[in-house]
């Protein structure tokens, strides 16, 4: 749900929340089930769109 929110919050595209939500469904099937697949792809994708929420966080500014 979190990552749903960052197109109204930050103008963030799709294709871009949808990887991070990519990373966390991977994230769990390691975590709770013990499927470890690790994807440098989607490694490198993650990185991009961290950078990018990053530049977008701080052209918000500051609160208040």
């Amino acid at each position: 749900m979190v990552f749903q929110c960052l197109p109204h919050t930050l103008e963030l595209p799709n294709e871009q929340w949808r990887v991070l939500d990519q990373a966390h469904r991977k994230r769990n099937l390691a975590e709770y089930e013990g499927h470890l697949d690790i994807d440098e792809a989607l490694t490198e994708a993650v990185i991009r769109v961290a950078l990018e929420i990053e530049g977008r966080v701080v052209q918000l500014g500051p609160p208040g």
